[in-house]
């Protein structure tokens, strides 16, 4: 693990691998260790680099909200102190949030685009109250319960049954994330831009992957993007929801690495 300050907070890393650089980035309410299998699949071929956002994981927290505009400042100011010009950019949930404020405010620096099991949309009305209900929750009761009301959304109804140790792991990282990163993290995606207005601005490649059975961002906002997109590719990747990178990993890394070598 590393860690770069970053307007006067510590950010945490890791930084595997050599070749062209992927910076991958966590959803809510995770940490870097999402994409472990990612790394492992990629680090011979890549230099993939896997953060902590402010407030998860090793790094530390701010005060109030963290918006996707401030985590997107935040991974260039990573890729600053790492001497990295450009990169491909990909995340998961709220990592594709983040990765499109992104775009949105370093297109120059994308090389291209992975954007797994996200949308562009805002949150509705009833999505924006939802989250800060959850903000209180959490400030009143910790992790736990939220990350027991999220798995049944998070895996298939197969993988909560049958695969214990994959519930385990992704029940240990949510109960595990700082409550007030992730209270300012609900409070940044309750505020966050719509971003359906620059899917036709992206001109870099684009690799779009959900679970067909992910009921947070299901399987027509990633239809969406697709459609708006121009140099867009969507997998449906089948028996998974919403963590499609660990659920169904090897299919997810095939596509992913498909994907890069044609970048390549």
């Amino acid at each position: 693990m590393n860690h770069v300050r970053i307007e006067n907070i510590q950010i945490a890393y890791d930084d595997a691998g050599s070749g062209p650089t992927l910076l991958l980035v966590h959803g809510y309410p995770f940490n870097r260790s999402l994409w472990n299998e990612q790394v492992a699949a990629l680090s011979n071929t890549h230099r993939v680099i896997t953060v902590d956002l402010r407030g998860f994981g090793d790094s530390e927290s701010s005060e109030g909200p963290s918006t996707m505009n401030q985590m997107a400042r935040d991974l260039a100011s990573l890729m600053d102190a790492l001497n990295i010009t450009t990169a491909i950019i990909g995340g998961l949930s709220m990592g594709g949030y983040v990765v499109l404020a992104f775009y949105k405010h370093f297109a120059d620096r994308v090389r291209a685009l992975v954007l797994a099991d996200t949308r562009a949309q805002a949150d509705t009305e009833e999505g924006r109250q939802t989250r800060l209900k959850q903000v209180e929750h959490i400030r009143q009761e910790g992790m736990a319960g939220i990350a027991d009301a999220m798995l049944p959304k998070l895996l298939t109804p197969e993988t909560v049954s049958k695969r214990p140790e994959v519930v385990r792991r992704i029940r240990d990282m949510m109960i595990r994330t700082k409550p007030e990163g992730a209270a300012g993290a609900l409070l940044g995606m309750a505020s966050r831009e719509d971003q359906t207005s620059l899917l036709a601005q992206i001109n870099v490649p684009t690799l779009i992957l959900v679970g067909r059975e992910d009921p947070i961002t299901p399987v027509e906002d990633s239809e969406t993007m697709h459609s708006r997109i121009q140099d867009s590719r969507l997998v449906v990747i089948e028996n998974a929801a919403h963590v499609s990178n660990i659920e169904q990993a090897d299919v997810f890394n095939q596509e992913l690495k498909a994907f890069l070598e044609n970048i390549d």
